[in-house]
């Protein structure tokens, strides 16, 4: 058995369990995922014996993996406690996280998350500020933007592109017509985001196999989703906006969405930003590792009959996980 590794193998297995699947556990670890597929298969090897069942769609611990889990969790726990102690001694006693985000995303996506990380990480206290000025400035130690500044400074870590749909209310459906198909969009008011030739937006639709490209002139065209999303929930067209944006109004009715069975491009990448000066900051790393771990499923599709991942809390170590 090799000695050295099955610490850091205990603790992936571990992660994976805890997350839910293997994409989660790698998104927290800030590995690949076939890193953590390695390493859990690796421990199997090790030991000689199955630690995990995987299906197509799930994960569960065998009888050895149950005998197993508990400790690697507390491998896992001892990791974290250490960053934990370095944490403590590198940064000021009191001095809190600043996390910036731009409002949108603040409100919907991180909101929930604050007390999440404060209940699993009580010695990282958060100052939290959704102020899209304060982006600019860079007086925060984590931000949460689309568009990352060029600057070799700052590091980035990719949250994911939020899916977009095409979505208006049912009375200006009714006043104008629903489109029937991408071409049909030309004779409608479009709600887009900024096109990066001003001259004209393009919009690219696909279904299956099949590809459209419908040139536009938007009736408004900015760079705040929030902005738009007002806008089409007034009446005022048919909007391209992040899919979590809508699910309310959708489920209300109070939106419905356009050429459902077409898929338009997502909307602008997320990013968590912070200084290369504090890449080595443990505080930072766990606050990040957080963001990629919960929002992430928080942007995917919401399956019906189901809660917004950012919203569902974190339940305890189960022996089952969905395979991701």
């Amino acid at each position: 058995m090799n000695l050295i590794w099955t610490p850091a193998q205990l603790a992936m297995l571990a992660k994976v369990v805890d997350l839910h699947g293997f994409s989660a556990a790698a998104r927290a670890l800030g590995v690949p995922k076939a890193a953590v597929s390695r390493a859990v298969a690796d421990l199997e090897r090790a030991l000689g014996v199955r630690v995990l069942e995987r299906t197509t769609r799930r994960i569960a611990l065998t009888a050895a993996g149950r005998l197993i889990y508990p400790h690697a969790r507390r491998v896992g726990e001892e990791s974290d406690a250490a960053r934990v102690a370095i944490a403590k001694l590198q940064s000021p006693e009191g001095r809190p996280l600043r996390v910036v985000a731009d409002p949108t995303y603040g409100r919907v996506l991180l909101a929930p998350l604050v007390p999440r990380f404060l209940e699993s990480f009580a010695h990282a206290p958060l100052e939290v500020t959704l102020d899209a000025g304060q982006l600019a400035q860079g007086s925060w130690d984590v931000a949460i933007r689309t568009h990352p500044p060029g600057d070799e400074s700052i590091l980035r870590r990719p949250l994911g592109a939020p899916p977009a749909l095409l979505c208006a209310t049912p009375h200006y459906l009714q006043q104008r017509g629903t489109p029937e198909r991408p071409d049909d969009l030309r004779a409608h008011d479009l709600l887009t985001p900024e096109p990066s030739e001003p001259a004209q937006f393009r919009l690219q639709l696909s279904r299956g196999n099949q590809r459209a490209e419908v040139p536009l002139a938007p009736k408004l065209a900015v760079d705040d989703p929030a902005v738009l999303h007002a806008a089409a929930a007034a009446g005022l067209g048919i909007g391209l906006l992040p899919e979590f944006l809508c699910r309310q109004g959708l489920a209300t009715s109070r939106l419905k969405s356009v050429l459902p069975e077409w898929a338009v491009p997502p909307a602008a990448e997320l990013y968590a930003l912070y200084p290369r000066a504090l890449e080595s900051d443990p505080r930072v790393q766990q606050f990040v590792d957080f963001l990629a771990a919960n929002i992430v499923p928080a942007l995917a599709p919401l399956l019906t009959g189901r809660a917004p991942a950012a919203s569902v809390r974190e339940a305890p170590a189960a022996p089952e996980a969905r395979l991701n």
